[in-house]
């Protein structure tokens, strides 16, 4: 499970929601109708209740737990649907039930991260579905928001994709300006580029996998003449990909990546593509419509 905590908290801080101006009003008015019994009970209890607008894939629950206790600390929280189901329209996904000024005051930010990671887990899912029996897994890049990269990569798992390297420190890929000072230490040294490559990657730590982009046949080669058994296959069409896949053999990992979507991943999966890493899952999925609507709760708030 991610960490919704803080990135939940960074939020409500921008949003001053301790300083709902709005919802200050409340208060006021429910300290003149109940006297001095508001200053334990804030403005009464109220239910928001999230219900989605549309068939999504359901993630980022946590997020509304994390956003509306840290406004009202015994404020309850219920989870309607499972972390990657589906929800048809018209489904409530969640209820929290509080004191009506938190409720408010955390309502937005809860409903950006609800429909944000449901976005990205809806159209993961599409993509999975689209990638259906040919053996080709769905996952994401790099290409994130910063500050909310492990909540984004949550959706994408939520959604049916897999886990990839989500920071510099996780793999080794050796990209394509790697290749560009590589291949200009080959022509002021003795030796070639496939050399050099052959002898750094000798230098990896044990255990830390190793990803070489390639963008020609020599490169594969050198690739895997020096051991690499995955490599990156990158701004390819599905035809270019296919050959990579023929020349690489078996036992061999293909990773496509470069502008692939929704209505291409059928393709790159059929070219032979083990693994097909989007980078439009997270920077390019829409918010999902959800709606909170907040009603006085029929309880009484004593």
């Amino acid at each position: 499970m991610a960490d919704f905590t803080e990135p939940v908290r960074r939020a409500l801080a921008e949003d001053r929601a301790s300083e709902d101006v709005t919802s200050a009003l409340l208060k006021a008015r429910h300290r003149e109708d109940t006297g001095t019994a508001a200053r334990r009970h804030g403005t009464g209890l109220a239910e928001a209740r999230f219900v989605a607008e549309e068939r999504v894939v359901v993630c980022g629950v946590p997020a509304i737990v994390a956003a509306v206790t840290e406004l009202d600390a015994t404020a309850a929280v219920t989870a309607c649907a499972e972390e990657g189901a589906w929800a048809e329209a018209g489904a409530t996904i969640a209820v929290a039930s509080g004191d009506a000024a938190a409720l408010l005051s955390a309502e937005r930010v809860a409903l950006n991260f609800v429909q944000r990671l449901s976005g990205i887990a809806t159209l993961t899912r599409r993509c999975v579905e689209a990638v259906a029996g040919t053996g080709a897994r769905i996952t994401h890049t790099r290409k994130t928001t910063p500050g909310l990269r492990d909540l984004e990569i949550y959706a994408v798992v939520a959604g049916g994709g897999v886990a990839n390297r989500a920071s510099l420190a996780g793999a080794i890929m050796w990209k394509d300006n790697h290749w560009g000072v590589l291949e200009g230490e080959a022509q002021r040294h003795s030796g070639t580029a496939a050399q050099l490559l052959k002898a750094t990657l000798a230098r990896a730590p044990q255990g830390v996998e190793i990803v070489v982009e390639v963008e020609s046949f020599a490169q594969l080669d050198a690739a895997l003449g020096a051991g690499v058994r995955h490599v990156l296959v990158d701004n390819q069409t599905p035809d270019g990909l296919a050959g990579f896949r023929r020349r690489a053999g078996p036992g061999v990992t293909i990773q496509a990546s470069g502008g692939i979507t929704l209505a291409t991943v059928r393709a790159y999966a059929e070219a032979g593509a083990d693994l097909i890493a989007m980078g439009a899952l997270t920077h390019s999925a829409p918010s999902v419509g959800i709606r909170c609507d907040i009603t006085r709760s029929t309880l009484h708030s004593s």
